[in-house]
């Protein structure tokens, strides 16, 4: 029945990753042909100049060609198969730069979506009025501490050489009393009620009416 009818192919395509490798393994085995026919060349090479001119020698000689040959025609190859793998490595490279841009383009799209949704509860005046009102508030607070900081100072009559002067005329008046003889100084302003009792001078209460006496 498959004779007749065929079969489908089903199987999936090779992807670039899948090509590239399998290249890259052809390209190796064909490195070591020629690796292998280097050491044949350089065996009959041995060889031609171990041997004199003569009809052996020319046989060796067909022999390195052949090898040459067959090795001229795998390096053509190989070269053949590094310029495909070159070509399919631009192609992965490109495909994935449009995959990734694709991705890019769609993520910005949402994401300018959502800025849109977004933005629909906020208005630039609401942010605007917020600004000016946290300024107020920090231009209070600041002259509040400003204020708490003051310090308080005498007042602006008062200067601060006449303050010294007044200082030095005070220490000398200290000392012309402390050197002043007690019977010169002035007398203070008396601070005891006149109709309380007084003392004699020799300390003795006096009444009232003997001071009125003496008087």
């Amino acid at each position: 029945m498959k004779r007749f009818f065929g079969v489908s192919n089903n199987q999936p395509a090779p992807t670039l990753d899948e090509a590239t490798k399998r290249i890259g393994g052809r390209m190796g085995q064909m490195d070591e042909k020629i690796n292998g026919l280097n050491q044949e060349l350089l065996a009959y090479d041995k060889q031609i100049k171990a041997t004199r001119p003569g009809p052996a020698q020319n046989a060796i000689k067909q022999k390195a060609i052949r090898v040459l040959q067959q090795k001229k025609m795998y390096e053509r190859q190989r070269d053949q198969m590094a310029s495909t793998s070159f070509n399919m490595e631009q192609t992965k490279f490109a495909t994935e730069s449009m995959r990734d841009t694709i991705t890019t383009v769609s993520a910005m799209k949402q994401g300018a979506k959502d800025m849109k949704t977004q933005l629909k509860h906020i208005k630039i005046e609401d942010v605007d009025d917020m600004q000016d009102e946290m300024q107020d508030l920090l231009d209070y607070n600041n002259e509040i501490q400003e204020s708490l900081g003051r310090a308080y100072q005498t007042p602006d009559t008062l200067d601060e050489s006449e303050l010294e002067a007044e200082l030095m005329s005070m220490g000398e008046e200290l000392e012309l009393e402390a050197s002043m003889p007690s019977y010169l100084m002035t007398p203070s302003v008396p601070t005891t009620d006149p109709h309380q009792s007084s003392v004699d001078e020799y300390g003795l209460p006096i009444g009232q009416e003997a001071s009125q006496q003496v008087v």
